[in-house]
């Protein structure tokens, strides 16, 4: 499908997410540029120009828009909590409170609500989680419970024992029963993404902006019989390594272990995107082929939409057989972006 003015600028009029990031939209009579979504009034077609990058609208003289805000990404995690979130990485034993926020420049009431906001926490019940993440994996790992919850910075084992039991469903003496599956957020150039792991593999990486999103952790627990936490895993920091290096150029197939979770009709589906090289596009009809059953077309496609593991598990590299680019849970512009990135296809 080519891109065309009249296709921007209708997709415009329609405030159509699924071009969030493929255009921005400028406006002659103001002197401003916006996103496909934004919410002010529309000009008339004449008045209007669009660009495929906000850098060339600068270049021309356009101002971004205060209302749509087109050079933010408005689920980024701020420069500061991404400093806080790199110290707890660093350091499973940190502590850091209001007066520490307070030395650091940092507005205590404003991180607790970017928290609340994106975590559904606070800062410092945040914190209260990585700490008895890192404390149940001790426990499971045969360290005392007792020194375990005092390092905690529990100051009553009692205590410990009831954040514990009320994170993890068990007290700590009967943990060993219990599994947790550890989760983070992680940025990217094409938006933020929340990012799971056992300690077998990746089980997830979505975008955080997908609408199945509470469905799909739900899900997740239930499969694999897990408590969902805030926490870090080897797994993850690898995840996070290579997917900076993927999206700088540097890095073509990845190597982080995967842990999918699925049908193992599905799982034979996902297995065949890995085998689709960086750079090219497959259809879903080749992917029914390689399984033995070119039937399977509809069956292959609703698998491709069941992956949870987005970019790693590369579904974005199949379109349909007519050229066009399909669904994609991401939306259609990621899809395109990924694609352009390793220069696979372009508009």
């Amino acid at each position: 499908m080519k891109l065309t003015n009249e296709i921007m600028y209708q997709a415009s009029l329609e405030k159509n997410p699924d071009f969030e990031g493929v255009y921005w939209m400028a406006v002659k009579t103001t002197g401003i540029f916006c996103r496909p979504i934004c919410r002010a009034r529309k000009p008339k077609r004449e008045n209007v120009e669009f660009f495929l990058n906000t850098n060339d609208a600068l270049e021309k003289g356009y101002r971004p828009c205060k209302v749509c805000k087109p050079l933010e990404n408005l689920d980024a995690t701020p420069p500061e909590i991404e400093q806080l979130l790199k110290e707890f990485s660093e350091n499973s034993d940190v502590k850091i409170k209001d007066s520490d926020l307070v030395e650091k420049g940092l507005n205590p009431t404003k991180i607790r609500r970017w928290f609340i906001k994106n975590h559904g926490m606070s800062f410092q019940e945040f914190q209260r989680k990585l700490n008895l993440n890192e404390a149940f994996k001790k426990i499971q790992a045969g360290e005392n419970i007792i020194e375990t919850a005092y390092n905690a910075g529990f100051e009553s084992l009692s205590g410990f024992n009831e954040s514990f039991k009320n994170v993890f469903g068990v007290s700590p003496k009967n943990s060993k029963t219990q599994n947790i599956i550890d989760l983070k957020r992680i940025e990217t150039p094409i938006g933020t993404m929340y990012a799971a792991a056992t300690g077998n593999g990746i089980c997830m990486l979505e975008f955080t902006d997908r609408k199945s999103l509470e469905k799909e952790f739900l899900e997740l627990s239930k499969s694999l019989n897990a408590k969902i936490i805030i926490g870090e895993n080897a797994h993850l920091k690898l995840l996070e390594k290579e997917l900076s290096d993927y999206f700088e150029g540097k890095l073509k197939k990845f190597s982080v272990p995967l842990s999918p979770v699925g049908t193992e009709f599905q799982k034979s589906v996902w297995k065949v995107l890995e085998k689709i090289p960086y750079g090219e596009i497959w259809s879903y009809k080749k992917q029914a082929q390689i399984l033995g059953d070119v039937k399977k077309v509809r069956a292959v496609a609703n698998a491709n939409g069941l992956n949870k593991i987005s970019i790693v598990i590369p579904c974005h590299r199949v379109i349909g057989s007519n050229g066009k680019l399909t669904g994609y849970g991401g939306g259609i512009w990621r899809k395109q972006k990924l694609l352009e990135l390793e220069k696979a296809i372009l508009f």
